[in-house]
Order: C-alpha cells, then sequence, then structure tokens
C-alpha cells in the first residue's frame, strides 16, 4: 500500500520503486515511529480528531505491533512498504481497520522522519556517553595499576623526555572527556521536537506542539516548520563529534601499535584481540587495534557525504535526504564497537616494564635535564643547550646512556658541572621535576588519578 497514491494513475515501476525504498536501512526506526506516533495520537484527542476511546484502541495496537517488532525485528524487510511509516501505518489498519487511517491526520512523513531520527539519535547518543564513560574508566584503573612505569614520551616519533604510562592513559583520557562534552552539547541541540510542523509550514489542526515534545522527552518544540523538517544539523555534529572521537581511538591504535611492535616491545596485546598469519607461524598481528584505526576512515566518510549531501539543496525536505541515514547508523555502529574494543584492548594489555625503562634511559629522553641543571648554574638556557647536545653526541658515540658517563667527560664541555649531576639525571628525578600543573610528576599523576576516580564515581 503506497501512502501516496489517488493523485497518479499509473502504478510505480518495479526498478523505481526498489529504487525509491528506504525500508532496508529504516526499518530500524520501527521502535522510534511507533513512540512517537503514540504522542500524535494522544494530541489527536485535543483535537477532536480521535475520541478517547479510539485513541486508546489506536494505542494498544502500536503498543502490540511494537512488541511484535522486539520479537523479530527482520521481519519488517519482508514488506513491500516504500518505509518505516508506510510499514506502521499499514500494520496498524490491518489491526484495527479504518481507525487506523485517521492516524496521519495532520502530520506529515517529513516531519514523521526529522522526529523518529532526533528520537533515535538522542536513544543511541546516551549509548555512546556510556560507552565513553566506560572507557575512561579503563584508562583510570589502567594508570592506577601502572601508576609508576616510565618509558619514553615521543615527538616526531623520536624518544623526548621520559613520562610514565599513567600519564599516557590520562592523557587519552582528556580526549575522551572532550568527546563526552561534544557529544553532550549535540544532544542539547537535537533535543528539540519537530513533530507537528507538517509537510514544510506548520499543521492546520489545533496542536500542542509543546505539550507534544514534552510528551516524547524533547526539552521543547522547533519555532519554524520550514527548517524543522530539512534540518539535519544535528547528523552533521553528530557525524563530526563521531570523527573526532574515533581520532582520538585511532591515534590510540597507533600508539599501541608501535609499542607492541618488535623493535619497541613495551607492551604485549592478549591473544584474544590478535591473530596471525596464514603463512608466517611466528606472527602475532594487532588487528583489533589496525581495525579501528581503518575503520576510522569510514566514519569521516560518512561525515563528508552528509556536508555534500546537504550543500546544495534548496529548502525544505528533498528526497536526496533518505541518504542522510544508512552513514549515520553505520557510523554509531562502528563508534560503539570501536569504544567497546579499546576497553577491551586496555583491559587485557601487559606491560614490559624493564623494556619500558631502558628505552627512556637510551633514548637520551633526561638530556633537557643537563641543560636545567647548567642554567641553574648560571649559563643561559641556549648555551646550557648547546653544552648538554655535545655531551649526548659524546654518549651517543660511546654507546653510553647519560648516566654512565664519567664525570670527567661531562667536565670536557663544562667545568661546572659536578657529581651531583648524576642526582638531577635519573628517569625518577626527570618526572618528580615537572610539578606544574597538568605535568608528569609522580604526585601530579597522582592527584589525577584520585580526580577523575571521583568524577568517574569508581569506588
Amino acid at each position: 500500500m503506497s501512502l501516496w497514491g489517488g493523485r497518479f494513475l499509473d502504478e510505480s515501476d518495479k526498478l523505481f520503486k526498489k529504487f525509491n525504498t528506504s525500508l532496508s536501512f529504516d526499518y530500524i526506526l520501527a521502535k522510534e515511529d511507533i513512540f512517537a506516533s503514540i504522542s500524535w495520537s494522544k494530541s489527536l484527542v485535543e483535537t477532536g480528531v480521535l475520541t478517547k476511546k479510539e485513541q486508546k484502541k489506536i494505542e494498544l495496537a502500536l503498543v502490540s505491533l511494537k512488541k511484535e517488532v522486539d520479537k523479530n525485528p527482520s521481519q519488517i524487510l519482508e514488506s513491500d512498504c516504500e518505509d518505516i511509516h508506510s510499514w506502521v501505518e499499514v500494520n496498524l489498519i490491518k489491526k484495527i481497520g479504518e481507525l487506523g487511517k485517521k492516524l496521519h491526520t495532520g502530520r506529515s512523513r517529513n516531519d514523521q522522519i526529522a522526529t523518529d531520527l532526533k528520537l533515535w539519535c538522542k536513544n543511541n547518543i546516551q549509548i555512546v556517553l556510556k560507552n565513553i564513560l566506560n572507557l575512561q574508566k579503563k584508562f583510570i584503573l589502567s594508570a592506577e595499576l601502572n601508576y609508576n612505569v616510565i618509558m619514553p614520551g615521543y615527538t616526531h616519533l623520536q624518544r623526548a623526555q621520559p613520562i610514565t604510562f599513567a600519564y599516557w592513559c590520562l592523557a587519552y583520557v582528556e580526549m575522551l572527556k572532550r568527546d563526552f562534552s561534544r557529544l553532550e552539547d549535540t544532544l542539547k541541540r537535537l533535543d528539540i521536537s519537530p513533530l507537528g510542523s507538517g509537510a514544510l509550514s506548520g499543521t492546520a489542526w489545533n496542536i500542542n506542539r509543546k505539550k507534544l515534545a514534552l510528551s516524547m522527552g524533547f526539552s521543547c518544540a522547533t519555532k519554524n516548520a520550514l527548517d524543522s523538517v530539512s534540518d539535519r544539523d544535528y547528523i552533521v555534529e553528530l557525524l563530526a563529534s563521531a570523527s573526532i572521537s574515533m581520532m582520538h581511538l585511532s591515534r590510540f591504535s597507533e600508539d599501541l601499535i608501535f609499542f607492541n611492535s618488535t623493535e619497541a616491545n613495551f607492551i604485549e596485546l592478549s591473544d584474544s584481540i590478535t591473530s596471525g598469519s596464514s603463512l608466517m607461524p611466528q606472527k602475532k598481528n594487532p588487528d583489533a587495534l589496525e581495525l579501528i584505526r581503518g575503520k576510522c576512515s569510514s566514519v569521516y566518510g560518512s561525515l563528508f557525504s552528509i556536508l555534500v549531501l546537504l550543500k546544495g539543496l534548496p529548502l525544505s525536505y528533498n528526497k536526496d535526504m533518505q541518504e542522510d541515514k544508512k552513514n549515520l547508523f553505520d557510523t554509531i555502529k562502528t563508534w560503539n564497537n570501536s569504544l567497546l574494543m579499546a576497553n577491551l584492548i586496555l583491559k587485557k594489555i601487559k606491560l614490559n616494564r624493564l623494556i619500558c625503562y631502558q628505552a627512556a634511559e637510551q633514548g637520551y629522553s633526561n638530556a633537557t635535564e643537563v641543560a636545567d641543571y647548567l642554567v641553574k648554574k648560571g649559563i643561559t638556557f641556549r648555551e646550557a643547550h648547546h653544552i648538554s647536545g655535545k655531551i649526548v653526541l659524546k654518549a651517543i658515540n660511546d654507546q653510553k646512556a647519560l648516566k654512565d658517563l664519567a664525570l670527567s667527560d661531562f667536565q670536557k664541555y663544562s667545568l661546572l658541572i659536578e657529581n651531583d649531576i648524576y642526582d638531577h639525571i635519573t628517569l625518577e628525578a626527570c618526572i618528580k621535576k615537572r610539578e606544574s600543573k597538568g605535568g608528569v610528576a609522580f604526585n601530579q599523576v597522582k592527584k589525577a588519578i584520585i580526580r577523575e576516580k571521583i568524577r568517574l564515581n569508581i569506588v
């Protein structure tokens, strides 16, 4: 059954009908469409279109339909309906007859789909928020467990200064906090109901749109029907938030792929989230991490796709907008799965503590401490930087760590260097000195862990 056949004499071409349908992907909006339809039926009672008895009959039929969908969502795909809205209406009419045909009074599929999509986004944002919080908790617990594990920090993929694994974990907690905040902001802006906007100019029926909005859990109703049915900003925002968050997860993956490499060997990944080679029996590949990194690109593609889709559309609704859903649904699924996988990877990670420590020593990550030491002796930083560079070059040529150089080696470059230099260049000393807010000092990291445990309600 078509919802628009009265004006047409000829039947739709089979190829066009298949090309035009969206049921294969918008069927997942069934619950949202039923939920919004129940709220709409209650509004129609206030306008006199439905009696209370009729509304109750419609509501009971819709509730029954939802239960059927819950049991077997794929049954929807067996239908030849054009979209989820027509499927709900057709099946409602099957259940209660002519009365079901009253439900669409004053409503357009334009405001229906906008409402359904917003409801779906609201529901699924809550799931993403929960997964982001859970991953933050896993980072904090991992930081606490590996609080004193010293490793190299990198710039340009060159060993730069010593940090701790806990400090590395806290960096990703900050990224995830921003992801969470962006998602909350997106939620605020999309929490406005378009239902009752009609096709584009509002409804001719006396619908209390504010009351209707509140009944569906929205904070308020939209203020311009023309904008309401054509607005997809919230999808753009959601996909942008997903893209940024997936970028963070991709960087997390890249870090661990490098840490897990034979060359670094800082960590060992669990057998349960790695795979082997079909040819080389010695291989243990970080597939889970590589897949997160790879899936990031498809999320970027979804964001670009919706921007291109919308950029040339005149007001208000256009059929092009049918293409706004598949990428959205796929992106949220990918985002959630990636957050869950990152959590699992972190849960099962094993640190090679001694190798991490040795790498921090061998990379001359304590060279800055030599410069700072000389500055405290009265030398300008630029000159101290130059002297420190010469000392590092000496250590490299001798294939020694800075701590293994003799005092005489240091004094070749500055007689101001005394025996206490060795106390200043231990990795522990390097870390302890960075007491500034946000620094790597052990006590700063400890405070951060305590603060985040309180925020995340980690007992």
